[in-house]
């Protein structure tokens, strides 16, 4: 299984994973808040760091973090988001900087919710209870 672990109280990344939901088209991704129940049992069973301030994605007992999980995440999905491989010309160093600081700034530029979105009905197949 192909699990997102997302931080579900920032907007920017409740917007993203609606936006990986319509480009998994093959429905390879499935998603899990990193605060809540299903998501901590993940990250201590992939022995995740509880620091990470980053999406994690876990494809094949293999965990990937900031651009990197960007990358991987975008191998699976279909049409014009694919795009984000290209990343991987850039030196890695350069590609997390990029991420950071974005990561770092997401409550000020997006905001941040008090609680975890609930899945819709339509999506709710896609999110690891």
């Amino acid at each position: 299984m192909n699990i997102v672990l997302f931080d579900g109280l920032c907007n920017m990344c409740n917007k993203t994973v609606l936006f990986l939901i319509k480009f998994d088209k093959k429905n390879n991704l499935h998603f899990a808040a990193q605060q809540t129940n299903a998501g901590a049992k993940i990250m201590n069973q992939y022995l995740v760091n509880q620091d990470a301030r980053s999406v994690i994605f876990i494809k094949e007992n293999l965990v990937y973090y900031q651009s990197d999980a960007i990358i991987e995440i975008a191998k699976l999905l279909s049409g014009w988001p694919r795009i984000a491989i290209l990343a991987i010309v850039f030196p890695k160093f350069l590609r997390n900087w990029a991420y950071d600081l974005v990561a770092n700034n997401r409550y000020k530029i997006f905001g941040k919710q008090m609680n975890c979105s609930i899945p819709s009905k339509a999506n709710e197949h896609k999110f690891i209870k």
